[in-house]
């Protein structure tokens, strides 16, 4: 999700228009120049294999990859799950409800929106809706041929941002953005815990905690507001421990995902439309570039060497779309 500091202005026209101009308005608040030049050999033959259509509210927030080469994305404006084929046929697997009042008071942004999604082993969807309503903010499932259900709710008067799945234990992990909270929860569903609610997390005027993975005994997250990895082990007792930053200066941080060489990862920066490369010491180069075709770059996932990223055009309004790059490792 990208940044707002003087606060977001939606116009009626259509809802594509008003989630453009919304967040337009908040990923211009957080430019600043990246703190290294561009560079190309870690990322080769870089190229859009998929267009969305913008019209639609297809605007790719979240993703997670399915069997066969396929992969699942959440569509933010839409309020929709998709599936999209290995070549190129995109599936809609569910539309969430609208909330009554058509989520003008969803936090922050002022419009519904699904945002991360994970996948068990077992084929099941979670992933989570943001409506600033308490009947629908929330975690919900969707099981193969089934429909969306809502497992757990989460406060209306946050934003509920990344979610990710430690299958060890089958909990599942959520960021809220604005509340600058982790919640945890059982796959089973119930009443969420707040996890942890570190300084760290906090947002700096619009949204902090935003990207999460499950990685190495540990819960990784990304504050937007302020540039940041984290680090958060996970005690014996399932409890946070304490954070620790590790790397700094990634303006308009989205979501990520481990390269799969130890502690290295690949950022999306919404802001600037680039991904970086961060290595274990916090160092980062931009390895991919608005020149590339990415558009406001929302997520990343890895499936071998292949780097999926998607792109939800939120400030450009022009071609949100699925890019695909090779990993030299």
């Amino acid at each position: 999700m990208p940044e707002n500091r003087e606060g977001i202005m939606f116009k009626k026209l259509s809802r594509t228009t008003a989630v453009a101009a919304a967040l337009s308005a908040a990923v211009i608040a957080t430019i600043s120049p990246a703190p290294a030049s561009a560079v190309s050999d870690p990322l080769s033959n870089a190229r859009i294999t998929q267009h969305f259509d913008l019209a639609k509210g297809q605007t790719p927030e979240n993703i997670t990859l399915a069997p066969g080469g396929g992969a699942y994305v959440t569509f933010a404006a839409a309020r929709q799950v998709a599936w999209i084929s290995p070549t190129g046929t995109i599936r809609v697997l569910a539309t969430l409800p609208l909330p009554a009042d058509g989520g003008v008071h969803t936090p922050a942004l002022g419009f519904p929106l699904t945002t991360g999604i994970v996948r068990a082993d077992d084929g099941t969807l979670y992933f989570l809706y943001a409506t600033g309503t308490a009947d629908l903010t929330g975690v919900w499932r969707l099981r193969p041929g089934g429909e969306p259900r809502r497992i757990a709710a989460l406060p209306a008067t946050g934003l509920p941002n990344g979610l990710a799945l430690d299958a060890r234990t089958g909990t599942l992990y959520a960021t809220d953005s604005v509340l600058g909270t982790i919640w945890s929860m059982p796959v089973t569903g119930c009443t969420a815990t707040a996890w942890s609610t570190a300084p760290e997390l906090a947002s700096t005027g619009f949204l902090g905690a935003n990207g999460l993975k499950i990685h190495g005994g540990a819960v990784w997250a990304t504050n937007l507001d302020q540039g940041t990895v984290l680090r958060i082990p996970i005690l014996p007792n399932g409890r946070a421990g304490s954070v620790r930053t590790r790397a700094t200066g990634l303006s308009g941080i989205d979501d990520f995902a481990f390269t799969g060489q130890g502690d290295q990862l690949l950022a999306a920066l919404n802001g600037p439309s680039e991904v970086a490369l961060v290595q274990p010491n916090g160092h980062h180069a931009i390895v991919l570039t608005a020149a590339d075709g990415l558009q406001k770059p929302t997520s990343i996932a890895l499936r071998g060497n292949t780097v999926y990223v998607d792109s939800a055009a939120y400030v450009t309004s022009t071609d949100p779309n699925l890019l695909l790059a090779h990993l030299n490792r």
